[in-house]
């Protein structure tokens, strides 16, 4: 059995450390806050991200990261997206080369557009550290509670990608391998974007064949940036494709759908945030796919229109009327062949 650092004491993070417990793994589970730390060690329970969960004795809570990446080989980063860089800045000193940091956040840096494993080579390379993402349609509050889930490992050197899947895998959580770490990066950033936009025609009052429409077809600008930046476009029909698209889109767990539909209900972005009350990475993600989307001259109408009624005020039924009006096209223009 291994030992595993798990950064960050969100309702992810915790529930990832759950599984790992259940496999016999000793979790040390790092937090910034003291208070919260020292809760979850007493009442073996993560009140605050994950209520309701108990929490095995093969967990420990700490706030001292010396303490808990002390000659650790796994180390599963479950940060917030938009704080990875510094995160990642305040552990080098303490991380053993040659280990596996497993990103298991979803987004893209604002500013350089870097995917987070890129963000992670960055500052950790003078590490020579193997890095994977793991991703996929799960949630935590479902994780938590020992509900079967799928997820896909990444990495670019199989045996690193292997050696998540083995760590991670179990009866209620299989675990796949992909190589391709530009597809499932992506993907699982900008879905949240299509989830966000799902949440508006929520709010709006629309119903099941909008939120079909806006899957699928966010399902084609997602592949389309992916495949022009690099990515593979079997990885969209996967797990971190269609997968968690479908599962952020409809739940009642995703925290970028209820902030939509706080929006189409009338709220501006900062109250829809604040009554969520957690991160909603979507935000970030609709500037980043939006400039992505200019960068590599690709259609994303979806996600460009979503960031305009998220950050430039437009009224959302304009913006669905600006989706539904646009010029006509072909549904899949490698098909479309007639003479």
């Amino acid at each position: 059995m291994a030992k595993v650092a798990v950064i960050g004491t969100g309702s992810w993070g915790t529930a990832l450390s759950l599984v790992l417990a259940k496999k016999g793994h000793e979790v040390l589970l790092w937090g910034r806050n003291q208070e919260k730390v020292d809760a979850i060690n007493r009442s073996r329970e993560n009140i605050y991200y994950l209520p309701g969960v108990i929490l095995p004795h093969g967990i420990t809570a700490t706030t001292d990261l010396e303490e808990a990446l002390h000659k650790i080989k796994y180390i599963v980063m479950s940060v917030p997206s938009h704080t990875t860089r510094e995160v990642c800045k305040k552990i080098k000193e303490y991380v053993t080369p040659g280990s596996i940091i497993i990103n298991t956040a979803k987004g893209i840096e604002t500013g350089s557009l870097k995917r987070l494993s890129e963000v992670i080579s960055e500052e950790l390379s003078d590490k020579t550290t193997d890095i994977s993402v793991l991703s996929g349609p799960s949630h935590a509050e479902e994780v938590g509670n020992d509900m079967p889930t799928a997820v896909v490992a990444g990495a670019i050197n199989k045996e690193t990608a292997e050696a998540v899947q083995d760590l991670f895998m179990s009866p209620k959580f299989r675990v796949y391998t992909n190589p391709d770490l530009i597809g499932i990066e992506l993907g699982a950033a900008l879905k949240n974007v299509i989830a966000l936009g799902t949440g508006i025609a929520d709010g709006l009052g629309y119903g099941d064949n909008s939120t079909a429409a806006l899957i699928t077809r966010g399902a084609v600008e997602i592949a389309r940036l992916g495949v022009a930046a690099g990515a593979n476009k079997y990885t969209f029909a996967g797990l971190t494709g269609i997968g968690d698209l479908i599962v952020t889109c409809t739940s009642v767990h995703s925290r970028n759908r209820r902030a939509g539909i706080l929006i189409g209900q009338g709220y501006s972005l900062e109250e829809a945030v604040k009554e969520v009350g957690m991160v909603v990475e979507g935000a970030k993600a609709a500037q980043a796919g939006s400039v992505l989307s200019e960068k590599y001259q690709v259609s994303m109408p979806i996600c460009q229109e979503t960031n305009k009624v998220l950050f430039k005020n437009k009224n959302p039924r304009e913006a669905v009327v600006d989706l539904m009006m646009r010029h006509k096209k072909h549904e899949v223009e490698e098909v479309a062949n007639w003479k």
